[in-house]
């Protein structure tokens, strides 16, 4: 991994030090047979409440350095395994290891101590901002989360990092409502920068934001991944998004992950039905089209076997009966499909 800025500064809790990186050759994030679910609104007084899966058996590797792009529709359940990535939930089972530890059997103060090292961008600045707070104090919150700076020193950690994402030092004293979207979501990928994390999860990180600043805010993001050596997990509908910034895209349906590749194999050979439907509803990938995403339907839904069998034009019997395993079709590619090879060779219409 490149040499980060020394400009956001940070040091850890007292007592509660923990392996600042993987050792050689693991992975920086690692999800194993992760699987999530939730409650439905209670329908009647005398059933329990039924569930859904939003995470059905996810594995998931993300090594130091690397940009992967999480792809699928509302409702794939791409959003669920950010928050567990950030250890804002806790899965239902399967472990969430980041640098090698398990991120659910951290004590609360170790866990409060290994946090400057992984931040998050949520999707809606004017949601993650606080209105009342000056953006000094909202830039600086990770810094006084793990505690350890004086005011100096947090003062000058500010202001070097609003200048890394086109803001001016004088910026801290003002409130977010003095800012346009764009800059709003500028703050909040300082705010996510300043304690030099090694993994920054962004989801949705512009598409809350009009298409006229979506790019500049795109390129600030791979600017700034490519200076400090950041490791990028980016969730998102938009496979023009994550082409952009990614080297790497896992694409989810159900709450499962049917297809992972680089972009250019997955957009010149999808071995996944749903893979290659997304692909084929954008008119023209470089014109980075603005349509509604499409809402998959939740596990609670699906059929036994394949979970993308009632919707795939190539259905088969064994598709039905029995759930395809995530697994290698090429060099550096998976795909959970039983005819993935066949589905490769056929011609892009």
């Amino acid at each position: 991994m490149s040499t980060k800025s020394s400009a956001p500064v940070s040091t850890a809790s007292p007592g509660h030090e923990l392996a600042s990186s993987p050792g050689a050759g693991e992975p920086l994030l690692e999800l194993a047979s992760v699987t999530q679910d939730y409650a439905l609104p209670r329908q009647t007084l005398f059933r329990r409440p039924g569930r859904i899966v939003a995470l059905d058996g996810v594995n998931l590797t993300v090594g130091p350095g690397r940009s992967l792009g999480i792809v699928g529709e509302s409702g794939a359940g791409k959003s669920t395994l950010a928050r567990l990535a950030m250890a804002l939930e806790r899965p239902a089972s399967g472990t969430v290891r980041f640098m090698g530890h398990d991120l659910n059997a951290l004590p609360h103060a170790a866990l409060r101590g290994l946090r400057r090292h992984f931040q998050m961008v949520f999707q809606d600045p004017n949601g993650s901002l606080d209105p009342r707070q000056r953006v000094g104090w909202i830039v600086a919150e990770p810094l006084r989360a793990v505690g350890g700076l004086s005011a100096e020193d947090e003062r000058e950690a500010i202001a070097a990092v609003l200048e890394s994402v086109g803001l001016h030092a004088a910026d801290r004293d003002k409130y977010p409502h003095e800012f346009s979207g764009g800059q709003r979501q500028r703050i909040a990928i300082a705010r996510a920068l300043i304690t030099r994390p090694s993994l920054i999860v962004a989801d949705e990180p512009v598409s809350a934001l009009d298409a006229s600043v979506q790019a500049q805010v795109l390129n600030l993001l791979q600017d700034l991944i490519a200076k400090h050596g950041v490791t990028l997990l980016l969730i998102s509908h938009d496979l023009a998004v994550v082409d952009h910034l990614c080297e790497e895209v896992a694409v989810m349906y159900r709450g499962r992950i049917v297809e992972q590749a680089s972009p250019e194999r997955l957009f010149a050979a999808p071995a996944h039905p749903y893979t290659r439907l997304l692909i084929d509803s954008l008119p023209q990938l470089s014109s980075r089209p603005r349509r509604r995403p499409m809402r998959a339907a939740s596990t609670a839904e699906a059929p036994g076997g394949c979970s993308f069998a009632r919707r795939c034009p190539h259905v088969r019997e064994r598709c039905r009966a029995e759930a395809p395993v995530l697994r290698e079709v090429g060099a550096r590619h998976l795909a959970a499909c039983h005819f993935a090879e066949a589905i490769i060779a056929q011609p892009r219409t």
